[in-house]
């Protein structure tokens, strides 16, 4: 069991691999006090009032999220996450206080989620933490990637009204007649909330704080533009080599470039203007996120760190990368499917000591929405060929280009070139190469059922 403090964040699969939880909640004040659950969209906003569980309605439509057992303080909800519609991404766990009262006042307070029976976290809390507040957000579990808990502890002088406006919602005294929303059969198919201005507001921080990602993030939109995907939603990776090898690449600041370039393509794919940091050598490692915020020398950051080590096994790598998104890296033999795709563009400079082990979590993850992109950078001692944009190199990466055609998968999941030098690449190249295979990738996920044709968007 963990015990959360007040503001921490946590990945749910570090503590359970179960999407199904109960979370249990007691508040102990002399007061009346109400406990909800708000099932909001990804930008935390009410998109549909069904989904808003409390006394007065003790579950959503398919009975993903059940309240058991409540009463003045006290409330258990039963959730099933795989469950909810793609639409609910967060659901925020909150206690509201009935007449004069303030938060400020309760002895004490205590979440738990438990999973297969067991308590797995809690977070505890009391007055002294509030002041005046009517109303408290407890603890938000939310999807970004995968499926995370962060204890929040926010108060609200304005009580429930206070709380519903935060949400995008409102409380009248009397409600505007509507047609009432048609019932839902099948989460799949659930609209998503309307298009926010994330996007633009990202373009805007762009523009003010990092005007070189957002000419990079232009000419990106362009290649994409090219094949379809420019409404296309993916979480991209980047999966660093870090083997002593790639010393002179790290000193020089070629990686630091290639790794802004690869950011600004995935502030084209979503709109958190982030991606997330892989590194392999003799070992792996989560390295977090590089963000528009903290690019700047973030590479030299990276590797002091993260010193260069001295062996290179990329099989230590995936098995990462498909455990942080999905859980588990273990064998499959059916479809395993997501709304979002993930992009793991993948950089080396030489072969692996555990080619076996890569094929594994290749064949494994070709069942997953993930597509691997590979790029070695070397110079072929076989001579070169022309491939597109630039010269490819056959020779000393056989091992790469032989997982172009590996058998044994679901459906084609990698693609591969080799460059000598990633700084000779211009920009609007590097994005035409680094499109050459993924689109029709995410067309055939999307008719095997790995990724959710109503989020694919693609031509």
């Amino acid at each position: 069991m963990k015990t959360l403090i007040r503001g921490e964040k946590v990945k749910l699969m570090d503590t359970t691999p179960s999407l199904q939880l109960q979370v249990e909640i007691e508040v102990k004040s002399n007061f009346e006090i109400d406990i909800t659950c708000f099932g909001l969209s990804a930008n935390k906003t009410i998109i549909d009032d069904r989904y808003m569980i409390f006394y007065n309605q003790l579950q959503s439509p398919l009975h993903e999220i059940q309240l058991q057992d409540h009463s003045s303080g006290k409330g258990t909800f039963q959730i099933d996450l795989s469950m909810l519609p793609t639409s609910v991404q967060c659901l925020v766990f909150t206690a509201t206080i009935d007449g004069n009262g303030t938060m400020g006042t309760i002895s004490s307070g205590r979440l738990n989620i438990k999973a297969s029976g067991q308590t797995i976290l809690t977070y505890s809390f009391n007055g002294s933490d509030f002041n005046n507040e009517k109303a408290i957000i407890l603890t938000e579990v939310y999807f970004k990637d995968l499926w995370r808990v962060s204890s929040v502890g926010r108060g609200f002088d304005g009580g429930l009204a206070a709380l519903l406006k935060h949400f995008g919602g409102e409380v009248t005294e009397e409600q505007t007649q509507t047609s009432p929303l048609p019932p839902i059969t099948n989460p799949a198919i659930v609209p998503s909330p309307p298009t926010n201005n994330k996007k633009i507001l990202l373009e805007k921080k762009l523009e003010k704080h990092a005007p070189k990602l957002l000419d990079l993030s232009k000419k990106a939109k362009i290649s994409l533009e090219k094949v379809g995907l420019q409404n296309h939603t993916a979480k991209v990776a980047l999966c660093l080599d870090i083997s002593g090898s790639m010393s002179s690449l790290y000193r020089s600041g070629k990686i630091q470039e290639f790794a802004e370039r690869i950011l600004a393509l995935g502030t084209r794919f979503d709109d958190d203007g982030s991606i997330d940091i892989f590194l392999f050598g003799a070992k792996a490692h989560d390295a977090g996120e590089l963000t528009i915020d903290n690019f700047n020398g973030f590479v030299n950051k990276l590797i002091k760190r993260y010193p260069l080590e001295g062996s290179t096994y990329y099989g230590k790598a995936m098995k990462m990368i498909r455990q942080h998104y999905f859980g588990t890296a273990s064998k499959r033999n059916k479809p395993f499917s997501n709304d979002v795709p993930v992009y793991v563009m993948f950089v080396t400079d030489g072969a692996t000591f555990d080619e076996q082990e890569t094929i594994n979590h290749i064949q494994g993850s070709s069942y997953e929405p993930l597509f691997w992109q590979f790029m070695a950078i070397g110079k072929s001692s076989k001579g070169t060929k022309k491939r597109g944009f630039l010269q490819l190199f056959q020779s000393d990466f056989t091992f790469l280009e032989k997982l172009d055609d590996l058998s044994g998968r679901y459906l084609d999941n990698a693609n591969f070139f080799s460059v000598e030098d990633p700084k000779s690449i211009p920009d609007n190249e590097l994005y035409d190469l680094l499109m050459q295979e993924y689109p029709e990738w995410v067309k055939s996920a999307s008719t095997k059922g790995l990724i959710n044709k109503a989020t694919s968007n693609i031509r």
